[in-house]
Parts: structure tokens; sequence; C-alpha cells
């Protein structure tokens, strides 16, 4: 595939440096959350002291919870070790124009041991990385698909709201309708045009089924840079909205009464230029490989243990609803959405479609998770349960995916594969993350017990 526009050499950005057209750099990585962290620099001084050498940042940023405030029981970082420093070096081949702001380049790090300039293991680019190590054999290619609610409140109205009463951007189910999507054309012409201005070459975007709720669809990409295209989409989209006065939530599920935003995800592995997943084995109306069906195999039976880097929040869960849109329970299909796993395309395009992961998902760790079940597979031949034709939702005796954070933490705790996978300590470390979340969620009053409980009680 030919470079996308955007991106940069970092010979083309000390032109640019000279020239003025770019005076600052994003240096940033993500956290747990999938949420862009880091440092603007100045970029003359980026080009002569940084590039290279990279930079620092405290590792307190790899065990703390949303609200920024250090958690406690962490091995990785604590107080007792003083929360030092880890080191963040630029991956130069994610250097690109941030073409929604102005003069401003961006690039991804890795995070490495300051001492031992080793990746740190927990950080969730690296677990990505340790993954398609594993599969070097093969090229791994993947696509992600994002959809958001977009409002006409600006993020700070939001919030003074306590994110009630917000008003979206559409007021009738708009699924594929040309006028509705041209009411909201500003936001998402915008969203196309920076994106492919800056290296995230774009496809499609569309009106989804939730009011307000849209999808933009990019390139599919070799899986490390399909992350990195994630992040910097969701970035994108976020400061689009915050400079519109709107805002724009990745959630998983608004509303109870809304469609939920997933991020469904493609995947394929290649070989000498070759799709491995095509090949002659009938199944049903699909012709595949013993590589394909493996791999497809993998991916079902290590669902929940590896459920939590698909659904990481306590809102994940609430999307999981029969009759929604999105997957309920383990099995495959050919071109068929109410599966857990579609199979789409034929011959050197297919494909299968992971449809189980939110918009909340933290790519890195979504892609290293459905890459590592489908290895497993590959690696143990193991069989996929027989292609399913019809209604997925209403076939009860099919195994349900986690229907909570907790079960979904108490399975990916125990389990085997992810100890030996990910390595114990990223469970263990994940784990805690998780945990934390939890019970954050456990000691909050929410909406619903005030509506509930507050006169009937």
């Amino acid at each position: 595939m030919s470079k996308p526009q955007g991106l940069l050499t970092i010979e083309q950005l000390r032109d640019a440096v000279q020239q003025q057209t770019i005076e600052t750099i994003i240096v940033a990585f993500t956290d747990h959350y999938g949420r862009l962290v880091g440092k603007r620099f100045d970029a003359e001084y980026f080009v002569n002291d940084v590039f290279e050498s990279g930079t620092h940042g405290c590792n307190y940023l790899l065990t703390t919870d949303m609200a920024m405030e250090p958690v406690p029981g962490y091995s990785f970082a604590n107080w007792e070790l003083g929360y030092g420093d880890f080191h963040l070096v630029p991956d130069l081949s994610t250097l690109r124009i941030a073409a929604w702001l102005d003069r401003t380049a961006m690039v991804i790090c890795d995070v490495k041991n300051e001492k031992t300039h080793e990746y740190v293991d927990i950080a969730p680019r690296s677990i990505l990385r340790a993954q398609l190590e594993k599969a070097s054999d093969y090229t791994v290619f993947a696509a992600s698909e994002l959809e958001y609610y977009l409002f006409e409140n600006s993020f700070r109205e939001a919030h003074n709201q306590a994110y009630h009463n917000l008003k979206p951007v559409g007021w009738y189910i708009e699924d594929y309708h040309i006028l509705q999507g041209t009411r909201t054309e500003a936001f998402n012409a915008a969203a196309r045009r920076y994106l492919k201005q800056s290296g995230v070459p774009v496809e499609t975007s569309k009106g989804e089924w939730g009011l307000g709720q849209h999808e933009l669809n990019v390139r599919y990409s070799d899986i490390l840079d399909m992350g990195d295209r994630h992040v910097v989409y969701k970035q994108c989209l976020k400061e689009i909205a915050e400079a519109m006065g709107w805002s724009v939530t990745f959630m998983a599920k608004f509303a109870a009464d809304r469609a939920g935003s997933s991020c469904h995800i493609h995947i394929s592995l290649w070989q000498e230029g070759q799709n491995a997943f095509d090949g002659d084995t009938q199944l049903g109306p699909v012709k595949g490989s013993d590589v394909f069906r493996w791999f497809l195999g993998g991916c079902i039976k290590y669902t929940p243990d590896v459920m939590v880097f698909y659904a990481p929040t306590i809102n994940s869960y609430k999307r999981y609803v029969d009759g929604s849109w999105a997957p309920t329970r383990l099995a495959w299909s050919y071109d068929n959405r109410t599966a857990g796993y579609r199979v789409v395309g034929q011959g050197k395009s297919l494909r299968i479609e992971c449809r189980i992961p939110g918009a909340d998902c933290n790519p890195y760790l979504a892609f290293a998770a459905l890459l590592a079940s489908g290895m497993e597979g590959v690696k143990n031949k193991i069989e996929p349960p027989a292609l399913f034709d019809g209604d997925i939702y209403a076939a009860a005796h099919l195994p349900r995916v986690p229907y909570t954070l907790a079960e979904a933490i108490d399975i990916f705790s125990h389990s085997p594969f992810a100890k030996e996978t990910f390595g114990e300590r990223v469970v263990e470390h994940y784990t805690h993350f998780y945990r934390t979340e939890q019970a954050a969620f456990n000691s909050s009053v929410t909406d619903w017990e005030r509506k509930r409980y507050f006169e009937q009680i």
C-alpha cells in the first residue's frame, strides 16, 4: 500500500519547521482507557533534541483511574517506588500532520523502561507488539469501524448539565439517510478531510441507527498502524467537536433506549502477498483455508478470556442486548449481523469481523486480544462451531458473551490462556485496573437508583 497523505519523514518535518508551517509537535501514547496522553514540544526543539533520544513521562500514567487519581495496589508503579519516569520513544513511522490543529504535527510513542530500554510490557501498544511478534510468520491486516453520537451541546455544557437533556444533532433515526447526514456535514466533512490530511485514509461516513449517531470508516492497514489510526481518529473527532462547540461520545451505550456504539474489527492474515484465509474447504457459503478455520475457532473459544479487552468499562456491558445490533452470543455466520463473528468477503477479501468490542475499547488491547485468540486457534488447530444460519438472538442454547464487567474480570484473572499469552504480570496489572473500575461503580449512587427508590422505597 502506498504511503498515506499526511505522514511525514523526519526530513520533511525539518523542512516544515524551517518554513514555519509546523511549530508544535504532540508526543503521545495511550493510557489504559485508550486516551492520548503526553506532551507538546516546540517543533524546532523536537527535531534537534527529541526525535532520536525521546522524552520522559511519569509512570503513574499507567496506574491512574479515569480521573487521573493515583491508584494503590500496582506493582509497576506506586508511592513506595516514588512514581518515577518511563521512556517515551517516538515511533517515526507514525509522524503525521495533525491537520485539525494549527501548524501542528503528532507522533505516537512506544513506552520503554528507563534503564533496560525494553518495551514496558503493560503498555497497551507493547501488548499488541508482543502478539505481533508471535504472529511474525504473517502480515496481519485489520480495520476498526467506530460509531459515535454527536450533540449540539459543547463538552463543557454537557458536563454542567450532568450529561442530561443533551440535544442530539438528529431528531429521527437516520441510518443511511442522506438528508439527515447533510445536516451534520459540517462536522463529518471536516473529520473526513482532516483525517485524510493526517495520514488516516477515509473510506466513508454515514448516519447510524441512533439519534445523532454516525459511523466514519477508515482504510484498513497492518494491525499496529490501524491501532494508531484508531487513536488519531478519536482524538481528531473530539477536538473537531470541541472547536465547533459540539460534543461527541464513544460510550458503548449512551442511553438505555438508544443503539449502542460499536467497534467492529475486521482481521485477516497474509503471507507472500496472499490472503492466508483463502482456501478450498467449503464451510456453508464460505470457502476458506485451515488457517481461517482454526483462527476463527480460537477467536470464538477465547472470547470470554479476553472480554475485558473488548469491553473495558461498566457501561460496555449495557450494549449487549438482544435485537439491538450488538452481539449477545458466541457464534459465527456468513454476512449475518446477529453474529458475534461475522465472516465477510470471498477469496482475497475473505476476513473475519469481530462485532463484540464497543467504541469504548482501547484498540491496541482489543486488537491484541483478537490476534492472540486467533493465533492460539491456529497453533492448536481449534475447530470453530458449525456455522449458524438464522437469528442468533433467538438461539438461547448458544453460549453468551459475559454480561457484566465483574464476570469478565473473574474469567480473565483466572484464565490460563490469558496468563500464558499476555504474561502473568500483564494479567495481574489489568485485573487490578478493571477491579478498580468495578469498585468505583459499586460505591456510586446512580440516577437509576434515585428514580427507583427516592419515593417508592
